[in-house]
């Protein structure tokens, strides 16, 4: 009678595992197939983004054989709705990376500071109601030597305090993300000024066509004419504006004379944003163009996911 009592015990401990065994394979099954589902997703995503990208590409190539001037009405510049694809949707927007402030251009293609870009940087914090110190410090974040060179600047010593402790960069920023690296700088003032920056080559020209209306206004001390952001939309449904004539109009010929070599109405650094939904699964794809003045595009830089 004991002898059946254990058995009967052991019979019901080895279903129990059993059981337990039987739910588990089932569950890592399942948790397998859902990470498959999902891995394919993305790689089918991936590819429908970088075919995104090549259209992006064939566009501006085409528009820069109709014309030499970049706006907010051309084809380029409109965004694409979600469009069906198998199992999901495409939707996208190709942005003038020249509408911003080039935040490498602090410093000259020779590496020493560029103080009127400096003090255009100092205006545009300002106007986007952030500390005007940054302009020092992310100088110093980008020239090459380890010395504070610039009022509100940091080099080594600084960062190295930092937990965990990293050093300078030395060199061009390669995303506005790295102002996020500048010690005090918050997310609030990252989100302040993310639309009006970018992170482009050394002398890159502003697009005053395409230009935020922060950025416009910063370019010269007290130009403010274009400031209204509604009344820059509503001016630019049709084309460029301001053209460059518009601002030799309103700052007058000796102004508009020591700003006309940072300024133009083309664009060669372009973003696209490809957004693709494929069943519970989002990728999004950032991809920096250059296009040269013969109409070449080619990527410079990939990212997923952030900007």
């Amino acid at each position: 009678m004991k002898q059946r009592g254990v058995a009967l015990i052991t019979a019901v401990v080895l279903v129990a595992i059993a059981t337990v065994l039987a739910t588990r394979v089932g569950t890592d099954a399942a948790i397998d197939l859902h990470r498959t589902a999902g891995i394919a997703a993305l790689n089918q995503g991936w590819e429908v983004a970088l075919g995104a990208e090549a259209w992006a590409a064939q566009i501006l190539n085409e528009d820069i054989r109709d014309t030499q001037v970049d706006d907010l009405a051309e084809n380029w510049a409109r965004p694409v709705p979600p469009l069906p694809i198998d199992g999901g949707s495409i939707e996208g927007v190709v942005e003038d990376m020249q509408g911003r402030f080039n935040l490498n251009n602090l410093l000259k293609a020779d590496g020493t500071a560029d103080e009127v870009n400096i003090a255009r940087f100092r205006r545009l914090l300002r106007l986007a109601g952030v500390d005007e110190r940054w302009a020092g410090a992310l100088a110093d974040w980008l020239d090459a030597d380890t010395v504070d060179t610039f009022p509100d600047g940091a080099e080594d010593g600084v960062y190295i305090g930092q937990s965990p402790p990293y050093r300078t960069a030395n060199g061009p920023v390669t995303t506005t993300a790295e102002l996020l690296a500048l010690p005090g700088f918050t997310l609030e003032d990252y989100a302040l000024l993310r639309p009006h920056v970018a992170a482009l080559p050394v002398g890159s020209s502003i697009n005053v066509c395409t230009a935020t209306p922060l950025v416009l206004a910063a370019l010269v001390e007290g130009a403010t004419d274009f400031g209204d952001a509604e009344a820059l939309a509503r001016n630019r449904r049709d084309g460029c504006f301001p053209r460059l004539e518009d601002l030799r109009a309103t700052l007058g010929q000796e102004q508009y004379n020591a700003l006309q070599d940072a300024v133009s109405e083309k664009t060669n650094y372009f973003r696209l944003a490809a957004i693709v939904s494929i069943g519970t699964s989002q990728l999004t794809l950032y991809s920096l163009l250059e296009r040269n003045n013969a109409g070449g595009v080619r990527t410079i830089v990939r990212s997923i996911g952030t900007e």
